[in-house]
């Protein structure tokens, strides 16, 4: 019954070239898209006078967690699309939804049933910082994204658009907070994952590649793979994983200053 279904929206395509005009020009359009919606909610947000009693959750809250609502929703069809159509009812681990761009889907989901206002912050910097990483580093190498395929194609562009917006709101917003204090607790959720990552890795015995520090194999990623065949898989792993914390942190003061936040004392 679920295959036909998928079946029907299996429109072939030839995956579009990296830096084609098709990526370019998506990529440009969602990020400007990004900008735009997360400028008027937070423009809405304010204007708004706050509610006595939030249904569910606040406002600010509500907008991540609808964020991974259809990042999840997506992500069902993408594994359903993947079982039932490419890989013809096997199931391929390489594809399990726990990469670094998977992350910021759980904790826009889990934020608002987080126990304290500083578990949120911590997840809204996790968003903020390693997600709009993970979104941007994608876009501007998207050749992991580009399927036969055009739902998987604008899947995979589609996600990672919601991922800069899920950054930009995290900011713009003031749910991430400000400053290094408010980035810190979020390298721990960053490493728990990473173990978790290792885990799964481990588990399959190579079939999955999650956050791609595999211990079967050398990194798959540029540059750290020469490293990884130079040094060792594990000296490779461990600057890889260093790299991606200095990515996010860069990241989080880029968004700080784009909005006014960078150099303010925290409150």
């Amino acid at each position: 019954m679920i295959r036909p279904l998928i079946e029907k929206t299996a429109w072939p395509m030839t995956p579009p070239a990296p830096w084609s005009a098709f990526h370019i020009i998506f990529s440009l359009l969602g990020i400007a898209w990004a900008v735009v919606i997360t400028r008027l909610l937070c423009r809405s947000l304010t204007s708004r006078a706050p509610a006595e009693k939030p249904f569910f959750m606040e406002p600010p809250i509500r907008v991540l967690w609808f964020c991974g609502l259809i990042l999840g929703i997506s992500e069902i069809y993408k594994q359903l699309f993947l079982y039932k159509v490419v890989n013809n009812g096997r199931y391929d681990w390489w594809y399990f939804p726990f990469q670094l761009c998977s992350t910021p889907m759980y904790l826009c989901l889990a934020i608002p049933f987080l126990p304290s206002e500083k578990a949120r912050r911590t997840a809204a910097a996790y968003v903020q910082s390693f997600g709009f990483l993970g979104g941007i580093m994608a876009l501007a190498e998207p050749s992991g994204l580009m399927h036969p395929y055009w739902t998987l194609t604008l899947h995979g562009l589609v996600w990672h658009v919601l991922l800069i917006f899920g950054a930009l709101f995290s900011t713009a917003s003031g749910l991430a907070g400000r400053g290094l204090r408010d980035f810190l607790p979020a390298l721990p959720l960053f490493f728990l994952f990473c173990l978790m990552a290792t885990i799964i890795n481990i588990l399959t015995e190579g079939q999955a590649d999650m956050f791609y520090i595999s211990p079967y194999y050398p990194i798959t990623q540029v540059v750290f793979h020469d490293i990884s065949m130079a040094w060792g898989i594990w000296p490779g792993i461990a600057l890889y994983l260093l790299s991606v914390c200095a990515g996010a942190f860069l990241c989080r003061r880029l968004l700080e200053y784009a909005y006014g936040f960078y150099g303010r004392k925290a409150e």
